[in-house]
């Protein structure tokens, strides 16, 4: 009996292509992902040269918690998520909500993102600004001093609060 050779086809190779494809970016992505970057996504601008500066310099540690690895840009994560640096946000327009300076920066409290355990606050006359969200019992005061000192590289337009 003759033996009959089968050729692959065409579309045969083509799926083949798109299966050993999509393996390597699967893989590729669990390698660049950490655990860090989990619920975590980057903010619409964070790709601004400022973010990368300011995710890059900010602090190891912040309020008594140390900074973990993110492949995300313009993300910076201390602990497990308790603090959240997220530059490239919109910047909040004029608002009634709580807004305060902080060694000359000034941060408005996202109340409509806030809950009595989660705190979110965003730069206010910064482009790009910068959102931090506060899960649990994080020290805020200190963090925020040395996230001022973080942020201030961006020039600031406008105030939230009347400066003398």
């Amino acid at each position: 009996m003759p033996s009959i050779r089968l050729r692959p086809t065409r579309l045969t190779l083509a799926v083949g292509a798109c299966v050993l494809a999509g393996g390597a970016a699967l893989a590729a992505h669990s390698f660049a992902y950490t655990d860090a970057d989990a619920g975590v996504r980057p903010a619409r601008f964070s790709g601004a040269p400022h973010c990368h500066r300011i995710a890059d310099s900010a602090p190891a540690s912040l309020g008594g918690l140390s900074r973990q690895d993110s492949s995300l840009p313009g993300i910076a994560v201390w602990g497990d998520r308790d603090i959240v640096l997220r530059c490239g946000v919109a910047p909040p327009g004029v608002t009634a909500d709580p807004c305060f300076a902080v060694d000359g920066v000034d941060w408005v409290m996202d109340l409509a993102q806030s809950t009595d355990t989660r705190k979110v606050i965003v730069t206010y006359g910064r482009d790009p600004a910068t959102q931090v969200v506060f899960d649990g019992s994080s020290q805020t005061d200190a963090a925020l001093i040395d996230l001022s000192r973080t942020v201030a590289s961006v020039r600031q337009t406008s105030h939230c609060i009347k400066r003398d």
